[in-house]
């Protein structure tokens, strides 16, 4: 299928890895211009010159910002060029008991997962309107929905990108310029995937094992009852980000793999 993106750039934050490189490999696929981001401008150069090799003929670029600091930001946002699809990708996440969560880390996940999104929204937003199509895509977590007892801030941070994005969403009324929310379920990104190894290496189990006992304990109502790839997240952003999925708008989709069990 054609998604009908070869004339469009899209930015990606947060995408040296995991679901934002799945996404941006997407995206090139489909011939978009890509822009990646990380935080590091030496990880950043390496991406971009691993994409350049995988598609020779693909526009792809890089931008280095941490997402935690807000002068690197305002640093980013200046020398970013025209875009048609923003992708609000860049996250953190760290399980930790609510009582041993100090004040420091509630404000540090909200300016990295929320702030992020707000500041490039804001900055991008008024572009689209202007030229009448566009589309920015937050990528939640079904964390938004089903919080997790092991990551409340993490879930604080998800379900507001969601309430973000359907704010946006109302301001768009009448254009052809889209808002919406991705809702990942587990997926076996590097973080994720590093974090089942530590606790497998920690048992002296199989990563599989671990996967097992993971969905088994902490999401039995999953109907994959395995890790998403971040493939699988991919192919549902770079849908929505098509010109193909017009009609969806303000919409909070699920890729968690039935792990929600609400039908709406």
């Amino acid at each position: 299928m054609d998604l009908q993106l070869h004339n469009k750039t899209a930015f990606i934050s947060g995408s040296t890895a995991g679901i934002g490189l799945a996404i941006a490999e997407a995206l090139l696929k489909e011939n978009a211009a890509v822009i990646i981001n990380g935080r590091k401008p030496n990880q950043v150069e390496e991406v971009v010159k691993a994409l350049q090799k995988a598609f020779p003929n693909g526009k792809v670029s890089g931008l280095a910002a941490d997402f935690g600091k807000k002068e690197e930001v305002d640093a980013l946002i200046k020398q970013l060029p025209a875009i048609d699809i923003l992708i609000n990708n860049v996250g953190i996440f760290e399980p930790k008991p609510f009582t041993e969560i100090p004040d420091e880390d509630w404000f540090q996940f909200f300016e990295v997962n929320v702030m992020s999104g707000v500041r490039l929204s804001r900055h991008i937003f008024p572009q689209l309107l202007q030229k009448n199509w566009g589309r920015i895509i937050f990528v939640s977590s079904e964390s938004a929905v089903f919080i997790p007892e092991e990551m409340i801030h993490y879930g604080m941070t998800k379900t507001a990108q969601v309430a973000i994005a359907r704010g946006l969403a109302e301001l768009t009324k009448g254009t052809n310029v889209t808002v919406n929310s991705v809702l990942p379920g587990p997926t076996k990104s590097r973080g994720v995937g590093d974090f089942v190894n530590t606790l497998a290496a920690q048992e002296n189990v199989s990563f599989d094992e671990m996967q097992t006992k993971f969905f088994h304990d902490f999401r039995p109502t999953s109907l994959l009852q395995r890790f998403a790839s971040p493939e699988e997240v991919a192919n549902m952003v770079v849908y929505v980000a098509s010109p193909l999925a017009s009609a969806t708008n303000g919409a909070a989709l699920r890729v968690e793999g039935g792990l929600i069990r609400s039908i709406l």
